[in-house]
């Protein structure tokens, strides 16, 4: 974004990665791709060179995935300091003879630096409390995080010892909720090193001369690994009859069957119903609250904002699987029977992703000039008609947004479903995990074809939205 690579656009597609591919399902192709018995890249190696040289059961192979799958999170953190960078410093670096290494080590890293440490401190937690990459990797291999230590005495494991579950989770909860009260003060040092003033600018492009062409390549593989390579292996696996390596035999015979099936199995009917429910009414109930919440701290004045603020905050620190048991005691005699039903599935999921369409309301409320407010009470309209014919239409494109990115999170969710789900109220991820763990790879495949096309389509219309938006 900051050179003249051809085709640097690419690289910016990272981006919308993980509203596009749902972790577990990375996880999935790489073990397809990669383990050792019948990995579709090892079979290809042991026919070409006569050796399988790939083991993706390892801390390396769940090091590697994981990093695949958090890097879209450190590339948005740091794209965004870079973009708002004021080019007078750099400019005045050159002017004294410094190049543009010099410039890059002495003056741009420095300035990014907070935002460097803030993405690597954020992906510190989101590792550490992701249970998609292990249950396929660690739990093979004999790797132990918490997220598979609470997985294993909650449900591996007869009779569950809830207890002890739950005591990993206040564990993992001490260490994520202290690497997240450090990314908010990294994040609020950010601030000191702003460079962003009331003048128009634009970033300088620094020129890699021989290297624009190797840097367009590793952009285009850096997407290769992270979505074009393992949405193929889905593909390709949803199309044979059966799981086999693939030759040019097995590829002349691929087939659609296998959809055909799906279309008649209710298991996988009932999945996408519950998914599509919690997806639409979820992500509804979550940007309702998260406007009321966003013009209460933002807008008003009301003692306790800040607290207020802080509290929305708190649940992006919970881990998934201690937010499920938690959620899972603090139901279970409630005097509403939700406990078993899909209902319980909804209050963690809004629980949980709530601060996402928090920040994404806010970031367009904020916008919203008192004055218009002010003109509505003026002309006799109390908080209720202001708050439905001013703010809702002018948060309408935030709210969108929001919903759009809630309901792409809300029908792949697996950290707190594996752990809340029932037989009556089973949701799309982990029927993924329970169809693989079966062995049924057609049909795990093609669930998983069917969930990417369904968040492709939903982060389209986003971009779709807010390039109208920019051009209204």
């Amino acid at each position: 974004m900051r050179t003249n690579a051809p085709l640097r656009g690419l690289l910016e597609l990272t981006a919308i990665v993980p509203n596009i591919m749902p972790s577990l399902l990375v996880a999935i192709s790489w073990v397809l791709l990669l383990n050792p018995t019948n990995g579709i890249l090892n079979e290809f190696s042991r026919a070409s060179f006569g050796i399988a040289p790939f083991n993706i059961y390892g801390f390396a192979g769940l090091i590697f995935v994981e990093g695949l799958v958090l890097t879209p999170l450190a590339f948005l953190i740091i794209a965004a300091a870079l973009r708002g960078m004021d080019p007078a410093l750099e400019e005045s670096a050159k002017t004294l003879g410094s190049g543009e290494v010099g410039v890059s080590f002495r003056i741009t890293f420095p300035l990014i630096r907070p935002a460097i440490l803030a993405a690597a401190t954020l992906n510190f937690v989101r590792a550490a409390e992701t249970f998609d990459t292990p249950a396929i990797i660690a739990l093979s291999a004999r790797i132990e995080v918490f997220t598979t230590k609470i997985f294993r005495e909650a449900i591996g494991s007869f009779p569950a010892n809830h207890n002890l579950a739950a005591t990993y989770g206040v564990g993992l909860l001490a260490l994520t909720l202290f690497f997240v009260f450090l990314y908010r003060r990294l994040t609020s040092r950010v601030e000191r090193y702003a460079t962003v003033t009331g003048k128009g600018f634009r970033p300088n492009v620094i020129d890699l001369r021989g290297w624009r062409y190797p840097a367009s390549l590793a952009a285009l593989l850096i997407l290769i690994l992270m979505v074009i390579l393992p949405f193929f292996t889905l593909l390709l696996v949803s199309l044979m009859p059966y799981y086999q390596t693939p030759t040019w035999e097995v590829l002349r015979n691929l087939t659609a069957g296998q959809y055909l099936q799906m279309a008649q199995d209710d298991r996988i009917y009932r999945a996408f119903q519950n998914g599509l429910f919690l997806a639409t009414v979820g992500a509804t109930i979550c940007i309702l609250f998260a406007s009321v919440i966003s013009y209460l701290t933002v807008k008003t004045r009301i003692a306790g904002r800040g607290i207020l603020d802080g509290l929305a905050f708190i649940p992006w620190a919970f881990p998934g699987a201690a937010l499920a048991m938690g959620i899972l005691w603090a139901y279970i005699d409630f005097p509403i029977p939700i406990y078993a039903t899909v209902w319980i599935l909804m209050v963690a999921y809004v629980t949980r992703f709530f601060p996402y369409g928090l920040r994404s309301v806010s970031s367009t409320i904020v916008q919203i000039h008192a004055d218009l407010e002010e003109a509505s009470a003026t002309c006799g309209a109390g908080f209720g008609a202001t708050f439905r014919r001013i703010l809702i239409p002018l948060m309408r494109p935030g709210m969108v947004a929001g919903w759009i990115i809630l309901a792409t999170f809300f029908i792949r969710e697996f950290s707190c479903s594996i752990f809340l789900y029932s037989p009556g109220a089973e949701p799309l991820g982990p029927l993924l995990y329970f169809y693989y763990q079966e062995g049924s790879f057609g049909s795990m495949a093609g669930v998983g074809v069917l969930i990417t096309m369904v968040s492709v389509l939903l982060v389209v219309g986003t971009r779709g939205l807010a390039r109208s938006e920019m051009l209204g």
